[in-house]
């Protein structure tokens, strides 16, 4: 991870009252209740990029954004991708947008044909639905919670398109398994992809969120898919700045980006000047504090291992390559909805399973971006809740 653009900056964990105020949603539980289910951390924010948005203020700007293309905005994307990628977009094709699940569904509606969306589950709760949002058919791609490690099915995505669907929503990093999908993966999916025709929207918010031992590669990085991809990217998941509102979509097409000029205002509007300027401040000047928060979540994901190990022994935890979301298989101690379970009689909040692959049993996906005295106590809750 680059430090070229900040100096290292520790990593501050809100106290519980701190966390109360700050993360409303996160920690609107009842009291005595650990929350460690949306994707929130429960870390002070960089003080970079607080500083960036409390001299906007002060100074007043409280106006609308540019509308459209933002120069400053683009070109800051652009060397933070060189930076952390070896690999970067031309600036005129990073456009704001509003968050990133808005920037998949405009990207359905401007750029994807009629045909069905193909959604791989487990998948992001929040973006089931986007293709009857968007008046296309949903097609789930199954992958089984059995396996390993998480790969999606080239003959299955194959046998998709084949019977119509003409876009693939691709999650990666992925959320909830954890997953990188590697350079070779991604030449798979692109030729399943080119033999069909079909579109590609690569949801990769979590690609800062690369823990050690793993690799981000974007979709746009793979050779022949600037003509049937874009993909969704924004600071606000690792710097913990989702209610700023402000995402980028990464539109490589010259025709495609001219589609998006033609779209109304009323497409994609509503992205906040705020946003902008925090979204800028951690492309900038954050590189300093991230690489502190990749170093603490590689912590986190060795303490939750050896957590599971003592207290959880028969839970199985896929391997954990990025974001802070852990994708754990409880079903060994029998509770059909463990995520239940552990708010009923462990009094800690985890997301179930079932709403991101309808069906799953057993199944939790955890947030393990808090402090390493607070995962203790949520594991050892869990275990007394499940076992």
């Amino acid at each position: 991870m680059s430090q070229s653009a900040g100096g290292r900056r520790p990593v501050v964990d809100l106290t519980e009252e701190e966390a109360r105020r700050k993360l409303p949603l996160k920690w609107g539980v009842p009291e005595g209740v650990i929350p460690a289910w949306v994707a929130e951390m429960d870390y002070a924010v960089d003080p970079v990029v607080l500083a960036a948005v409390q001299e906007m203020l002060a100074d007043g700007i409280t106006g609308y954004p540019l509308f459209g293309w933002d120069r400053a905005l683009a070109e800051s994307y652009a060397a933070w991708s060189a930076r952390h990628f070896g690999w970067a977009p031309e600036p005129e094709s990073v456009h704001p947008v509003v968050d990133v699940t808005a920037g998949v569904r405009l990207a359905i509606d401007v750029f994807s044909g009629p045909g069905g969306v193909v959604f791989p589950t487990p998948g992001y709760n929040a973006q089931h639905g986007l293709a009857h949002v968007t008046g296309r058919q949903e097609h789930l791609l199954e992958v089984p919670t059995s396996a390993e490690r998480c790969e999606i099915d080239l003959d299955a995505l194959d046998r998709l398109f084949a019977g119509g669907a003409q876009t693939l929503l691709l999650t990666q990093p992925h959320n909830p398994w954890g997953r990188v999908f590697t350079r070779a993966e991604l030449e798979g999916i692109r030729d399943v992809v080119v033999r069909h025709g079909a579109r590609v929207v690569s949801d990769e918010i979590h690609a800062p969120l690369v823990l050690p031992g793993a690799e981000h590669v974007s979709y746009l990085d793979v050779e022949g898919t600037h003509d049937h991809a874009v993909a969704v990217v924004a600071a606000s998941k690792a710097f913990n700045t989702a209610g700023l509102r402000c995402a980028q979509l990464v539109v490589p097409s010259p025709a495609d980006r001219r589609l998006l000029a033609d779209q109304p205002l009323s497409r994609n509007d509503s992205y906040s000047p705020v946003g902008v300027v925090a979204a800028r401040a951690a492309y900038d000047h954050g590189d300093g504090w991230l690489a502190s928060l990749v170093e603490r979540l590689d912590q986190q994901r060795t303490l939750l291992a050896s957590l599971l190990a003592e207290h959880l022994p028969e839970v199985r935890m896929r391997p954990l390559e990025a974001t802070y979301l852990a994708w754990l298989d409880a079903s060994a101690y029998g509770h059909d909805d463990a995520a239940a379970v552990a708010l009923d009689r462990g009094r800690v909040m985890v997301s179930a399973g079932e709403s991101y692959a309808p069906g799953t049993t057993g199944q939790v996906r955890l947030n393990i971006a808090t402090s390493p005295d607070r995962l203790t106590q949520i594991v050892e809750r869990l275990a007394k809740a499940w076992r």
